[in-house]
């Protein structure tokens, strides 16, 4: 709540059937350093040092409910809102707390950076066309 009101970041909550707290994601402003892309996405970029993107600074999901594609779920969450948001968002990026997490995401279409393998980014277009 404090980096909620703080404008820092703003956490989504899934909820069960019972209203318990199923999983959630925090989302915030951040930004690609645009040497950190390849050489075939800068390309295709405008010349900017930094380019616009969304952290997603948390996501977990209740013990109960691993398995059952709650994870994939709030992904697309976060990607629905990021292409929502009025300043225009490039991609979500994320920094994986260890290997099993950077395979979630990498499983969900992320790629690592080369200079931070534990961080890993999606550009949105790529998450919305598996929205279908």
């Amino acid at each position: 709540m404090q980096d909620a009101k703080r404008r820092v970041s703003n956490c989504f909550v899934a909820l069960d059937d019972a209203g318990a707290i199923a999983g959630y994601f925090t989302l915030a402003a951040s930004g690609i350093p645009v040497d950190e892309l390849s050489d075939a996405t800068k390309k295709r970029l405008p010349r900017y040092p930094l380019l616009p993107a969304c952290l997603i600074g948390r996501l977990a999901v209740d013990r109960r409910f691993r398995g059952l594609g709650l994870g994939g779920a709030l992904l697309m969450e976060a990607a629905i809102r990021a292409s929502r948001a009025e300043p225009a968002v490039l991609a979500m990026i994320v920094d994986a707390k260890d290997e099993k997490a950077a395979a979630f995401y990498e499983h969900h279409g992320f790629s690592r950076f080369a200079s931070r393998p534990k961080s890993l980014y999606l550009p949105l277009a790529t998450a919305l066309k598996a929205k279908g």
